[in-house]
C-alpha cells in the first residue's frame, strides 16, 4: 500500500512525539530550549482562509501594494504549504489573524462587513478542524462600520471563539481615538480580550509633504512603525489605560520605536507642551493619572522583528519578559513561510535569560493573556 504524503506526514509527525514523550529528542539543538523541546504558540502570524481569499479576489482583485505583496505568498492560502512548514520547529502552533490590508482599504462598509464575516467563519473552521495547529484565531473587523464592528465583534468571540481582535493603527485615515472608534476599546475591556496592533500604511502616503506618494518603499519599511508608535501614543494621551485600566492591547513588531525612543517617550514627553505655540498642553499631563512613560509599559509586545537580535533584547528590556509574546510574522520573509520562524527561535534560544522566562515568551504569556488552555 502506498501512502499518501498528508499520511505520511502525520505518521511522522506522531514518531517524533512519541519520542519526544520517550525523552529522545529528534529535533535540532535550535528548536530546543535547555536541552529540552520547548513549546511554542506563535501569536501573530498571518493567513487567508479560503472562502475570505475568494471573497477579496471578487471584491478587489487588483488591490495595489499591499495586495500585491499578499497575492505572491501562497502560505496565506495553501494549508499543505503551511502544515508542511510548521512541521519543521517541533511542538510549534498558531495564533491565526489576517494579513494586510485592512479589510476597510478594500471595500466599503457593507462589503467590510461580509469580509470580516468570511474571514472569521473561516479562521474559526480551521480551528475547529485542527486544534492541534490552530487553538486559537484572531477576529478581523469591519472598521469603516461603527456599528457592525461592534456586531462582529461580539458575534466573532461569543460564537466562534475568537481570543480577541485585531485592529489597525489608523481606519482609513482616521485615528482610532475617533468618537466612532472608541467603543471598541471599552467592549473589548467588557469582554477581557485584547486587541492586535497592526500598522497601516499605504504607498500614496508621501514622505516629504512636496511629493505625491513614498518612495522606495519607505512607507512600509519606516512608515509602519511610526504608525503603530502613533497609534499607541493616541491611546495613552486619550486616557484609555485610565478608563480601563486592564485593557489588553498587543503591539506588533515589539512596539515599534517605543522601545528605542525610551528618553523621548520618558523625560522628553514629561515636558509636554515646552515645545508647543499655538496650544496650550500643559493639562494634559494634569488630566493622566500616570506619566506618559509609565503607559507605555502597558503595552504587550510581540518579537516579530524579522530576525534582528538587538531590537529583541531593547523590548525585552523595555516592556520586560511578562509583557513579551513569541511571533514571527510568517509568511512574510524572503522565504517565503519558514525565515522568520526559524531566526525569531534562534535569537530567543539565545537570549541571556532563565528557562522560566523562556516558556514565558513562547507560550505562558499568551495562554494566560488569551485565556486558553492549549
Amino acid at each position: 500500500m502506498i501512502m499518501d504524503p498528508f499520511s505520511f506526514r502525520n505518521a511522522s509527525i506522531t514518531f517524533h512525539r512519541c519520542q519526544s514523550h520517550l525523552g529522545i529528542s529528534t529535533m535540532p539543538p535550535s528548536l530546543r530550549g535547555g536541552g529540552a523541546l520547548v513549546k511554542k504558540l506563535d501569536v501573530f502570524n498571518h493567513i487567508f482562509p479560503k472562502p475570505f481569499f475568494d471573497l477579496m479576489m471578487e471584491l478587489a482583485p487588483d488591490h495595489k501594494d499591499m495586495g500585491k505583496r499578499v497575492r505572491g505568498v501562497p502560505m496565506l492560502v495553501d494549508l499543505d504549504e503551511r502544515f508542511r512548514i510548521m512541521d519543521r520547529f517541533g511542538d510549534y502552533q498558531q495564533i491565526l489573524s489576517l494579513a494586510s490590508p485592512p479589510l476597510e482599504a478594500l471595500a466599503g462598509p457593507e462589503a467590510t462587513v461580509r469580509l470580516a464575516q468570511a474571514a472569521n467563519d473561516g479562521m474559526a473552521d480551521l480551528c475547529d478542524r485542527y486544534p492541534d495547529r490552530f487553538p486559537g484565531f484572531v477576529a478581523s473587523l469591519p472598521m469603516n462600520s461603527p456599528e457592525g464592528l461592534l456586531v462582529e465583534t461580539r458575534r466573532a468571540v461569543g460564537e466562534l471563539g475568537a481570543r480577541g481582535v485585531q485592529i489597525f493603527t489608523n481606519v482609513s485615515g482616521k485615528p482610532l481615538d475617533a468618537p466612532e472608534t472608541l467603543p471598541l476599546f471599552d467592549l473589548m475591556a467588557e469582554l477581557d480580550m485584547p486587541l492586535w496592533l497592526h500598522p497601516a500604511r499605504q504607498a500614496k502616503h508621501p514622505d516629504y509633504l512636496t511629493e505625491d506618494k513614498s518612495k522606495y518603499e519607505i512607507w512600509w519599511t519606516f512608515g509602519w512603525p511610526y504608525e503603530t508608535s502613533v497609534a499607541m501614543a493616541r491611546i495613552v494621551f486619550a486616557g484609555l489605560f485610565d478608563k480601563h485600566p486592564a485593557l489588553k492591547i498587543i503591539a506588533h513588531h515589539m512596539g515599534a520605536m517605543i522601545p528605542y525612543f525610551e528618553g523621548r517617550v520618558g523625560p522628553g514627553w514629561d515636558q509636554l507642551g515646552s515645545r508647543t505655540s499655538d496650544e496650550d498642553l500643559t493639562g494634559v499631563l494634569d488630566r493622566l493619572q500616570k506619566r506618559p512613560y509609565d503607559y507605555f509599559k502597558m503595552f504587550y509586545a510581540d518579537t516579530a522583528v524579522f530576525g534582528a537580535r538587538a531590537a529583541t533584547e531593547c523590548g525585552l528590556s523595555f516592556f520586560g519578559v511578562d509583557h513579551v509574546l513569541f511571533a514571527s510574522d510568517s509568511p512574510f520573509d524572503p522565504e517565503k513561510g519558514p525565515m522568520y520562524i526559524r531566526e525569531t527561535i534562534k535569537i530567543l534560544d539565545a537570549l541571556d535569560i532563565s528557562e522560566t522566562d523562556r516558556a514565558k515568551i513562547y507560550r505562558g504569556n499568551a495562554l494566560k493573556l488569551l485565556n486558553l488552555n492549549a
